[in-house]
């Protein structure tokens, strides 16, 4: 397999580099070689690659910032993945692109299924639904793989930030009227490869896909859990649960990002995995490196 990958150094990418399957022939792509600002050297990337599979792990995800760049966001988010799919399309290349719960408006208490009623709150919401929408109509053989509250080791997560606050606060305000599922990047990564070679087989089957960790938690229990799995804060600090409205941000926030993973597992055998495990190995990689 040889998979040309949009994305070097975010987590995702990261993670689909240390990852990836024996003898696979990976070539990613950072801003210094194609821009995801640039829709046509998106295309062009593609059009020149010889490779099996294209992967766009790459996304403008600064959520409060992308209400005052809108345009910026719409062409990292929107464009440029409907450029890389038209041209995987004309290739006849399959094309796995990342999305996101932020395209629902995170009402109710149940988890989001694929088709249901998107209504994304804020600007990075609708660009990604924007997104989705043109790698569908490009008509090609793609994957749209939607997660949410991802972490890892690497860049910049809740997960790092929790565990260096941790050990500088007696009290942390946390959120505790969102509900999500953290993901692991390293579980992303693994699902997008099981995908990948279920299409080297040619038994691949595109679509809508939710994949995120369980159980459901809120940013508060999320954080109450980093503490508890770090062996480098002696005295974790108190979490005072908070509520959306005490902690204003520029981007509104779904209060309910938890997705419905049953259809990734029915069609790939794909299991949701437990990110309390995911987490523990996250940390330990995290502060090894302390």
């Amino acid at each position: 397999m040889k998979a040309l990958i949009f994305g070097r150094t975010g987590q995702l990418a990261i993670e689909l580099v240390r990852r990836a399957p024996e003898g696979a022939n990976l070539v990613a792509l950072g801003r210094d070689a194609v821009d995801l600002a640039h829709p046509d050297a998106c295309a062009r990337a593609v059009t020149e690659t010889d490779a099996d599979i294209v992967i766009n792990a790459a996304a403008y995800t600064a959520v409060d910032q992308a209400e005052s760049e809108p345009e910026l966001a719409r062409r990292v988010n929107a464009q440029s993945p409907g450029a890389m799919a038209r041209a995987a399309a004309a290739r006849g290349l399959p094309f796995i692109h990342v999305s996101t719960d932020y395209v629902f408006d995170g009402s109710g208490n149940l988890a989001w299924r694929e088709d249901d009623s998107t209504g994304p709150l804020g600007v990075y919401g609708r660009t990604k639904l924007e997104g989705e929408q043109a790698v569908l109509d490009a008509g090609g053989t793609s994957v749209i793989l939607r997660t949410a509250w991802v972490f890892s080791a690497h860049g910049r997560n809740f997960v790092k930030t929790m565990l260096r606050l941790g050990a500088e606060r007696e009290e942390l305000s946390i959120v505790a009227d969102q509900r999500g599922g953290p993901t692991a990047a390293a579980n992303i990564a693994d699902a997008i490869w099981t995908i990948a070679a279920a299409f080297e087989k040619g038994k691949g089957v595109p679509g809508i896909y939710h994949f995120a960790g369980a159980p459901a938690v809120t940013w508060a229990d999320f954080a109450e859990a980093i503490f508890a799995a770090s062996r480098r804060i002696a005295h974790p600090p108190r979490v005072r649960r908070i509520t959306t409205s005490d902690y204003p941000t520029p981007a509104r926030r779904p209060a309910n990002s938890v997705l419905d993973c049953t259809k990734i597992h029915q069609t790939y055998g794909i299991a949701q995995p437990d990110w309390r495990q995911s987490l523990a190995e996250v940390i330990e990689e995290i502060e090894a490196d302390q």
